[in-house]
């Protein structure tokens, strides 16, 4: 049998369990020993945790009659090693895994072993099953990844999203498979998603009505007006302002915690990045110049004779105008639809969401989180990495490697 079959389900085979300290070597020390025999390696699995390795090799029965030596030739050389060995005899492979793969993505902040347990059971309760947990981050928020077998993505995520909410973490569902490495396009909304601030608000600061606007712009963003007026509404109350207050507010945006990180590693990674908003032009201009966006749609403030009219001109980006532009943005950079991942708090991000491969709610309101396919309740954008399978460690990485 060559190393690349799989050895038919009544072939003997032996589980090489190895553990203790983690060190170089043990792992070519463990394939040394078992050269001797002559065996095919079936399957490898190692997992080192806070520096307490398990190494699991599934491999062919030596020749008949060497078994014995096999297994005592194993235990002195991990005992040489101050390891611990465990054989156990069975025949085949790994089960099949069922079909439908998915990976889930845990998000804690802390991540208790309540809300672990949780997850878990209500896999196992939609019929999955978990082929492996991988940790994607330690810190700003501890983030893991289950492989999960047996149920389609669509159930999953839907069993899922309500019960993680209850225990305190976000979890994402997305299924597995070659397109999470393919080209992907990220489209954000920017006030209060990529920026911390509502910019229409910062306007309405320099003009002294800044909590009537706020109190249309919240009406709105909880789908209770609908925003083209609200908009038109708030735009008048700006009206006579000099146009060098866009300089002003321009200064006084703050980008959301993680918001540079996001972007420099999505880009690193060949993503293609852009930003699409009920704001305005004036801003999202200067946003997209600053963070190299590679998209920025957004309303215009109408200026005339050094001042704003109180009016927006061009075609207006609402509810609707957001998931337009995410297929525009995705037509011109020729990814599919399904590749595509948009990130959104208020109801006038919902078309864009759900038009999008992968829909993420950002610290957002009930109605958003309820119908995103996921959520992220922490205060740091850069957290949307892990959702994509990326890793601290891979960030940080590329942070040291452009350092240089």
């Amino acid at each position: 049998m060559s190393a690349s079959q799989t050895p038919p389900a009544d072939v003997p085979t032996l589980l090489v369990k190895i553990f203790g300290k983690d060190r170089p070597g043990i792992t070519a020390g463990l394939f040394d020993t078992l050269a001797a025999y002559s065996v095919d390696v079936v399957d490898i699995e190692q997992v080192v945790t806070r520096g307490r390795m398990v190494l699991c090799a599934l491999v062919t029965e030596p020749t008949r009659g060497l078994e014995g030596d096999l297994r005592s030739t194993v235990h002195s050389w991990a005992e040489s090693m101050k390891m611990q060995a465990e054989i156990i005899s069975g025949t085949g492979d790994n089960r099949p895994r069922g079909r439908g793969r998915s990976l889930v993505t845990v998000l804690g902040h802390p991540l208790t072993a309540e809300a672990t347990a949780a997850v878990a059971a209500r896999i196992a309760k939609a019929g999955g099953n978990i082929d492996r947990i991988f940790r994607l981050a330690k810190y700003p928020v501890t983030a893991v990844e289950f492989a999960v077998s047996g149920v389609e993505t669509g159930p999953l995520r839907t069993a899922l999203v309500t019960d993680a909410a209850a225990v305190g973490v976000d979890v994402a569902v997305v299924a597995a498979g070659l397109h999470r490495r393919a080209q992907r396009l990220v489209v954000m909304d920017v006030d209060s998603t990529l920026i911390q601030d509502e910019v229409i608000e910062l306007f309405a600061a320099h003009a002294g009505c800044e909590d009537k606007v706020a109190e249309v712009t919240a009406a709105a963003m909880r789908g209770e007006l609908d925003f083209e007026q609200s908009l038109h509404a708030r735009v008048a109350l700006l009206e006579g302002l000099d146009a060098s207050v866009v300089d002003k507010v321009r200064a006084e945006v703050r980008l959301t915690p993680g918001a540079r990180t996001l972007i420099r590693t999505l880009k690193r990674l060949g993503y293609q990045v852009g930003v699409v908003s009920g704001g305005f032009t004036q801003v999202t201009d200067d946003l997209k110049e600053r963070l190299g966006l590679d998209f920025a749609q957004a309303n215009t403030l109408e200026i005339v004779d050094g001042r704003l009219t109180g009016r927006v001109t061009g075609e207006i980006v609402d509810r609707a105008g957001k998931a337009r532009l995410l297929r525009r943005f995705a037509a011109e950079a020729g990814v599919p639809l399904s590749q595509t991942v948009a990130i959104g708090d208020g109801a006038n991000d919902l078309d864009m969401l759900n038009a999008a491969g992968l829909g993420v709610a950002f610290n957002a309101k009930p109605v958003v989180r309820e119908a995103a396919h996921a959520a992220v309740n922490v205060p740091f954008l850069d957290t949307v990495l892990y959702l994509l399978g990326i890793t601290r460690e891979e960030v940080e990485a590329a942070d040291t490697h452009d350092e240089q």
